[in-house]
């Protein structure tokens, strides 16, 4: 079976398709790309908790996240993502999604303003 998709919307109205894995969940590594830590609300929305971008195996993996404590604090449950090749879109489509989900900036999310 395929995983569900998620759309996630920047600030700059460009729609980012996301696949989502129910954590835990593992990923062979050199698989570059963007990716959002996440959960639902009560009305079954998904909230971002963290957007970044990397290695989605080492990423993915919340014993080696920088921000491990955090985004477990804060409730993680899915680990959103797809792959993107170029250093340069990703780093684009991360502020883009920071830019329009200031919730996952910190104290209410776990991302540090750049």
């Amino acid at each position: 079976m395929s995983p569900k998709t998620c759309i996630w919307k920047g600030a700059n109205g460009k729609a980012y398709d996301f696949y989502i894995y129910a954590l835990p969940c593992r990923f062979d590594p050199g698989q570059v790309g963007n990716y959002i830590y996440a959960r639902r609300n009560d009305r079954r929305l998904w909230v971002p908790i963290y957007i970044g971008e990397g290695d989605l195996a080492e990423r993915s993996s919340l014993t080696q996240h920088h921000r491990r404590e955090c985004i477990q604090s804060k409730g993680a449950t899915h680990f959103h993502c797809h792959r993107n090749p170029r250093r340069e879109h990703r780093l684009s489509e991360e502020a883009d999604l920071l830019e329009r989900y200031t919730n996952a900036l910190h104290p209410r999310g776990c991302n540090r303003k750049k």
